[in-house]
């Protein structure tokens, strides 16, 4: 990992809010670096309305780990489509580093930012392809997740071309969200509630897995079979 000059009140709160989550405390030095190299992109362009690397921890980083904390496996493979600066993927590949992670996200500035995020953190299990999901090339994972991509029927549309024979699609919500419609060909569909620690907000997250026997396409390999 590259240097990259933090201040205290960051790695502070991660410690805290990765406690919480029952998560190694050693994680704290590489999502600190997160935290404080998105600040600083964030002073020259609208990556984030975040601006320090305290508020940057406190809202997108442990609000990533929560997520990953909740996932309905341990994943082997994550494509995280509309990514954004790269959440939740980047927090959930530092936090699960036997993980391919992939981040798709079209707006460039967002992609040169994962680039540099990827480089400077020295993130070997992560990937970041600039495109628009629905004309770039799918690759199936394991996991898909979508945050901010959509409607969630029109983002489950998306991800189903993202996701192998087996793999699970998730949508984290707002705790109040209304509950999704029925979608056929999905199985072990439900909903489930998570906290964001340090004080954060309560989430909803939707899952649902593609069947076995769903026709399947280009697969991530990962060594070894899926957890599910």
């Amino acid at each position: 990992m590259e240097h990259v000059e933090q201040t205290p009140a960051a790695r502070t709160v991660l410690e805290s809010g990765l406690r919480e989550l029952s998560l190694d405390e050693a994680l704290a030095p590489r999502l600190a670096a997160l935290a404080h190299l998105l600040a600083r992109w964030a002073s020259r362009m609208n990556l984030t309305g975040h601006r320090t690397p305290e508020a940057i921890a406190r809202r997108l980083i442990l609000d990533a780990l929560a997520l990953g904390a909740a996932l309905p496996t341990q994943p082997t493979s994550l494509a995280d489509l509309g990514s954004g600066a790269g959440f939740p993927g980047l927090p959930i590949a530092i936090s699960h580093p036997s993980c391919k992670v992939l981040l798709v996200e079209a707006r460039e500035r967002r992609h040169h930012f994962q680039r540099a995020a990827v480089r400077t953190i020295g993130l070997v299990n992560v990937e970041a392809r600039r495109g628009r999901i629905e004309e770039i090339e799918p690759t199936a994972h394991q996991v898909v997740v979508a945050q901010a991509l959509a409607r969630p029927i029109e983002a489950v549309s998306m991800m189903l071309r993202w996701v192998a024979p087996g793999g699970w699609l998730v949508l984290p919500r707002a705790a109040e969200a209304d509950p999704l419609p029925a979608i056929p060909g999905l199985e072990d569909v439900r909903t489930t509630r998570y906290e964001v620690p340090a004080g954060g907000p309560s989430r909803s997250l939707w899952v649902a897995r593609r069947p076995l026997d769903a026709s399947s396409g280009p697969v991530v390999r990962t060594g070894r079979p899926p957890d599910l």
